[in-house]
């Protein structure tokens, strides 16, 4: 289920396809963590938004907990990879945005709950 303010674009699919798909992405998103934090980037509230084009290109905006995050380039890699192996996905661009900028409130209960913020 895609996180609070997240798109998923993806015309002329079944409603199902488009569920399938999104199932697809996020769990793959929910495998990828920053090495000094033990949460997802997806629970963390760094993925902003998904496009899925109808030709399988894929775009995600995602954002850092901050501007000079030592592990970006392992993050971005890491996803871009794994979301590559996802079946009808043909291409993917990561697109690093800092608008919103990130703040510990974009983050799932449960992301919260493990880091000791409830």
């Amino acid at each position: 289920m895609p996180s609070a303010g997240m798109v998923l674009n993806s015309e002329n699919m079944t409603p199902e396809e488009k569920q399938n798909i999104e199932e697809k992405i996020v769990a793959v998103l929910k495998t990828v963590y920053d090495p000094e934090i033990p949460v997802d980037i997806y629970n963390l509230g760094l993925i902003y938004a998904i496009d899925l084009d109808d030709d399988g290109s894929l775009k995600i905006d995602m954002t850092l907990t901050a501007p000079t995050c030592p592990a970006a380039d392992f993050l971005v890699e890491d996803a871009r990879i794994k979301l590559e192996s996802i079946e009808g996905v043909k291409s993917v661009d990561i697109r690093l945005v800092f608008e919103p900028e990130w703040n510990k409130d974009m983050m799932t209960e449960e992301a919260k709950l493990d880091l000791g913020f409830l």
